[in-house]
């Protein structure tokens, strides 16, 4: 074994913890903003596109399942309006009944 290898192991166990913690971090700062937002992450979780469709989906912080994450916002496929839309979760009690009914009536795919 050279000294290159034995130097450069520490670096590759560096990087790794360094990256666990980044993924750490990053899923707590989204669950944070989740919670502060009202939001509830789960299976039904209610979201609207950008078209103004209302409807459920599974939406857990930190993961990305069915959609490519960009920040708040989910790039997905909405089913309502059968295109490829951002997705943000919606506050349920700025909601009416009607609309709740409607996303709980209307929901994605639950298997990726």
């Amino acid at each position: 074994m050279s000294a290159d290898d034995t130097a450069s192991r520490p670096r590759a166990r560096r990087r790794r913890t360094l990256a666990a913690v980044a993924a750490g971090v990053t899923a707590v700062e989204a669950a944070v903003v989740i919670r502060r937002r009202g939001a509830v992450f789960a299976l039904d979780t209610v979201v609207r596109c950008r078209e103004g469709h209302l409807f459920t989906t599974l939406w857990v912080p930190g993961v990305s399942l069915k959609a490519l994450r960009l920040g708040w916002w989910r790039f997905q496929r909405c089913p309502v309006g059968r295109h490829w839309s951002l997705v943000t979760p919606v506050d349920t009690a700025t909601l009416t009944d009607e609309e709740r009914a409607l996303a709980a009536r209307r929901r994605d795919l639950r298997v990726p």
